[in-house]
């Protein structure tokens, strides 16, 4: 009798490991196949930047040379201003983006004015095409600018912030309208009050209480707009002008005679920036995406 239940006791065991395998344990097994899976090109990537041969064929063996004259080398070049340009035009785009997303969004949930659904619906609709659709008409609109405002001109990195300013609108206004509908009512009615202003309201009480989904549309879009190339390629004419993503598209441009090893090295120290950004906003970025999916 003892071994009987031993035994359904066993059986027990056995099923409960199973029910595990089935509704939990493939879970892990596939996130580390992911892993691997996602780490593996930037291990590549890493080997390619230490190799001495300058080729990425040649860094199949992972690790099996190392130098670090090309980091030394790409300090010397164009690389630092390129990265510059791309802190300067990134970090004022993510400025404005959040400001004007934000006073959007607070508009579309505080107020009630004719045309507002249809704003909101316009703005969905818009998110859908990207902003890159549209490079032939931004090119010659660009175009007709420089020639009444000289400082918009082609080349200018103020043009590049204003193109992607232009498209900052839609689905960040959008995600930041959900937030701030979360956000009680009666916080801007007892500061009415008190006296408060539209504008004390919206600087001293909300955009307060919605940091999570600031941090989030800011780090959105300080790494869209960090690497993205085929706007910068065409308002950015000189080399001394390019952002990362141009600068280093040249570079591989040449399939002879492409500094591969000095291309790999360009793309580990430009994705250092966004790992570190990434990792201080980490906190901010599941309750920015989550908090704000209520119904408006």
């Amino acid at each position: 009798m003892a071994v009987k239940k031993l035994t359904n006791g066993d059986n027990d065991t056995r099923l409960r490991g199973l029910r595990w395998w089935g509704q939990v344990g493939w879970k892990h097994v596939f996130a580390i196949v992911m892993i691997v899976y996602c780490v593996f090109p930037l291990l590549y990537v890493l080997s390619a930047s230490v190799n001495p041969n300058g080729t990425l064929t040649g860094s199949t063996n992972l690790f099996s040379a190392f130098t670090g004259e090309h980091y030394t080398d790409l300090m010397k070049g164009d690389f630092p201003q390129w990265m510059r340009n791309s802190f300067f035009v990134s970090s004022v785009t993510a400025v404005g983006t959040v400001v004007m997303g934000a006073a959007a969004a607070y508009a579309f949930s505080r107020f009630r004015f004719t045309g507002r659904r249809g704003g909101l619906t316009a703005l969905l609709i818009i998110q859908m095409f990207p902003q890159m659709l549209a490079f032939v008409a931004i090119f010659l609109l660009v175009l007709s600018l420089g020639k009444v405002f000289p400082f918009l001109d082609i080349g200018s990195h103020i043009t590049l912030i204003m193109v992607y300013l232009g498209g900052a609108l839609g689905s960040n206004t959008f995600l930041m309208y959900g937030f701030f509908n979360t956000i009680p009512i009666e916080l801007d009615e007892a500061a009415k009050i008190d006296g408060a202003t539209h504008a004390q309201i919206f600087w001293g009480i909300v955009m307060r209480l919605v940091t999570p989904i600031l941090a989030v549309v800011g780090l959105l879009s300080f790494v869209g707009s960090y690497g993205e190339f085929i706007l910068a390629r065409i308002v950015l004419a000189r080399p001394e002008n390019y952002t990362l993503a141009v600068g280093l598209y040249v570079w591989g441009n040449d399939e002879r005679n492409a500094p591969w090893s000095l291309f790999a090295a360009g793309a580990v120290v430009a994705a250092v920036p966004i790992i570190i950004l990434f990792m201080y906003l980490q906190k901010y970025i599941v309750a920015g995406l989550t908090a704000g999916g209520v119904k408006g």
